[in-house]
């Protein structure tokens, strides 16, 4: 999910008028497609991209390799008495 915030980036900054015309015709046509106002749409991506970015962030500091290998030092410490 990272990529599209990466790719909404790179799309309104760096190609702004090929792009933003393509991604304004999407959105009009997922709009259209279910039943909803177009700002609808664009402020649902926008909390959407927000909430995957935010579990992303806390699985990430969950699996960090080296909180990891901590916790199972801990653990392997408490079965060797």
């Amino acid at each position: 999910m990272i990529a599209l915030l990466l790719y909404r980036t790179v799309a309104d900054h760096v190609v702004p008028r090929v792009l933003s015309w393509a991604m304004a015709f999407a959105t009009r046509m997922l709009a259209r497609s279910l039943n909803m106002p177009e700002p609808l749409v664009h402020s649902t991506g926008d909390y959407v991209v927000a909430q995957v970015v935010t579990f992303e962030h806390s699985v990430g500091k969950t699996l960090c390799p080296f909180r990891l290998a901590r916790l199972i030092r801990a653990w392997w410490r408490t079965l060797i008495p």
